[in-house]
């Protein structure tokens, strides 16, 4: 396991401890997933990919030398970054009133 990834489970262990003192949070559980977890994955998450986002995507859009076909590409990417975001939004049963 790289040390990202052990920073990663420290990180996702330490937030799934705290949001699972919080009774809103752990209504939500079922015999197969503990919400607490599940919250704890999808904000780690989401705090990566809002950094992806402010500090590689949106500079690239910037970047005077990219042609519309690279400025494309970029706005894809941007896309697909917020498709997971969006993902992780939906994800967690706390958040459900956020759910079209």
């Amino acid at each position: 396991m790289s040390t990202d990834a052990k920073d990663f489970a420290a990180e996702l262990k330490a937030l799934a401890e705290r949001l699972s003192v919080c009774k809103q949070v752990t209504q939500h559980d079922t015999p197969d997933e503990k919400q607490a977890w599940t919250l704890a994955h999808d904000l780690l998450d989401l705090a990566g990919s809002f950094r992806a986002f402010l500090e590689n995507q949106l500079p690239r859009l910037r970047d005077p030398e990219l042609d519309s076909d690279q400025l494309n590409a970029a706005l894809l990417e941007i896309g697909e970054e917020f498709r997971h975001i969006l993902y992780h939004i939906r994800d967690s049963e706390f958040y459900a009133y956020l759910r079209e």
